[in-house]
């Protein structure tokens, strides 16, 4: 773990009479460091008189010290966690255990607001939205904090009766009027990088993803702010990472990447749709330094896009790998699921068969496949683990999941090919997906997960939901849900 080349302009030192708040990312320094929302809480805080922050990773001194004293967390008075991922929470149970921390826990993070019921037991305080457009950390330290404040869950305070009696918890949306200017620049997933985020949300209509919902509506930040900030940090770093789910849809995002160029920066946008690329884009882009690029396709064949509405043809895909050979790229990644609704072997060969005609473009292609976890607030919240409509057996479909994993190893060789554990899946299914009584599950460890689930009574959660009466419906995205039902159903008749 590399840190002394790291550019922190925000650091702050702790002074007598100091409030210390840890900032905790239970999970590695690369991907923590490239979070622009963990950076704009980091700013915040160490903004404030009276408070110092300082930041946890599980891989500097395993989560328990800070990265810029080595302090404790014991001696801190609050902790913040961002759940990013569920199984990030067995990461952070564990830093609280072996820590004796004994101040306030807050979690926020897209886990905690796609559902935060498996997580309440674990933190005093739940916090659902983007900060930026909230007073909650502001409240929260003061000690004025109120759960009539949008996005606060008090879990010592909720009960099932208060939720049914009708309070919905709203999530907090920023308006993104405004770029984080003063950044730490540290060895992150996109390499020592100035983090622009161009947007929020998504404007497409991918029926497995979370991010429309509960980022909804898909926002743009305007050009001249994103290059006012690049402009502004100029001789810091000569790498931008563009950061949004889907950056290419930006309406400027041709312009942006242009003059980025003209700065003289090499950019590494986060992820290109393959119906989004063009020569003349790819061109400028490997110019600059990019020589790997990423593509979804999701689904081998054209009726599982269909069914999942990713929006993107084989001619699509083709296309791009030919641009991408034109314009010199080296490496393209190729990320697919299975466990689909519908999926059946024909499915698995047009991955084999789409990833052979794209390796007849590009020698070097990595491809990464996974089970779908059928997330909450998509139109896929319904389905079960694997993909069924209207029946689930926990022994048969986990056996038929591992079924497919390899056959396509079985075909897939000559490929570099990453295909995480089956049961890992599941897990995240159910953690995801389930109520209070997944604090169980969690508290058994990482280790022992998958077992539990049978353990303890929650294959309920890897199974179809069959009514309308979801565990989460009590957080408030703004989204209609009729509108899911109907993708829902549009989707298992296709």
């Amino acid at each position: 773990m590399e840190l002394s080349s790291e550019f922190n302009p925000i650091s702050k030192k702790w002074k007598r009479g100091f409030k210390r708040v840890a900032l905790i990312y239970p999970n590695r320094y690369i991907g923590g460091i490239s979070n622009i929302g963990l950076q704009y809480i980091y700013y915040k805080i160490n903004s404030m008189d009276g408070y110092v922050c300082e930041r946890f990773y599980t891989d500097v001194f395993d989560g328990l010290r800070s990265v810029e004293s080595g302090t404790p967390l014991r001696d801190f008075d609050f902790a913040f966690f961002s759940i990013q991922y569920e199984e990030d929470i067995f990461n952070a149970h564990e830093i609280i255990k072996r820590s004796d921390f004994s101040g306030l826990k807050v979690a926020g993070g897209p886990c905690i607001m796609e559902n935060p019921l498996p997580y309440e037991k674990f933190f005093d305080v739940l916090f659902i939205g983007e900060i930026e457009g909230s007073y909650f950390i502001e409240s929260l330290l003061t000690g004025s904090l109120s759960d009539d404040l949008s996005g606060v869950y008090i879990p010592s305070r909720e009960s099932d009766a208060r939720i049914i009696a009708g309070k919905r918890i709203k999530r907090v949306r920023s308006k993104l009027e405004e770029h984080l200017e003063t950044q730490i620049i540290g060895n992150g997933a996109y390499g020592r990088s100035l983090l622009l985020e161009i947007g929020r949300g998504c404007c497409r209509n991918c029926r497995f993803c979370v991010v429309r919902q509960i980022y909804f509506p898909c926002r743009w930040r305007d050009k001249e702010i994103i290059l006012n900030v690049a402009e502004s940090l100029k001789g810091v770093t000569d790498r931008v990472a563009i950061i949004s789910p889907s950056p290419s849809d930006h309406p400027q995002f041709k312009e942006i990447v242009f003059e980025l160029t003209d700065m003289g920066y090499t950019i590494s946008p986060s992820s290109l749709r393959a119906d989004k690329i063009n020569q003349e884009l790819l061109d400028v882009l490997v110019a600059s330094g990019l020589r790997s690029l990423t593509l979804a396709p999701e689904a081998g064949s054209e009726k599982l896009r269909e069914t999942i509405n990713k929006g993107i043809s084989y001619d699509d895909i083709i296309n791009a790998a030919d641009i991408a050979k034109e314009s010199g790229i080296s490496k393209i990644k190729l990320y697919f699921m299975i466990g689909l609704p519908g999926e059946d072997e024909n499915d698995l060969r047009s991955i084999v068969e789409l990833s052979s005609e794209v390796k007849k473009k590009i020698k070097r292609v990595e491809i990464s496949i996974n089970p779908l976890v059928p997330k909450p607030h998509t139109p896929f919240q319904w389905l079960s683990f694997g993909g069924k409509v209207d029946e689930f057996d926990f022994v048969r479909d986990i056996k038929e999941l591992k079924e497919k994993v390899k056959f396509l190893r079985r075909h897939l060789k000559g490929f570099d090919v990453k295909i995480d554990k089956t049961e890992d899946f599941a897990v995240q299914t159910v953690i995801s997906r389930g109520g209070r009584e997944v604090s169980k599950l969690i508290e058994g460890g990482k280790r022992r997960a998958f077992r539990n689930i049978s353990e303890l009574n929650l294959e309920k959660y890897l199974m179809p939901f069959e009514d309308d009466d979801l565990p989460w419906d009590f957080i408030d995205h703004g989204y209609k849900k009729e509108r899911l039902r109907r993708e829902f159903e549009k989707s298992v008749r296709s």
